[in-house]
């Protein structure tokens, strides 16, 4: 079983949402259904971005950390260009 630390961009505005689950295609899906709650105004999400964990505390850990940086673009760069 694998955990996932995940960056999802609306197609609505520009805004981002980091998070972590067990299952990110299936969390992907409710964060666009109507039983979403803070995620619900900005629908439809795409996943920008995710990676996989063994623990689900490496992926909350890896979740927190991602919260902490300043400017999503500028993370999703850095990730990206694997310098975070």
């Amino acid at each position: 079983m694998s955990f996932s630390a995940y960056i999802l961009k609306s197609e609505k505005a520009d805004v981002y949402y980091i998070g972590s689950t067990e299952d990110v295609l299936k969390r992907l899906e409710v964060h666009n259904s109507p039983k979403a709650r803070w995620t619900k105004k900005y629908q439809p999400w795409v996943l920008e971005y995710h990676e996989e964990f063994e623990t689900r505390s490496e992926a909350v850990k890896r979740e927190r950390f991602l919260k902490s940086l300043k400017g999503v673009k500028r993370k999703l760069d850095k990730i990206k260009s694997g310098e975070l």
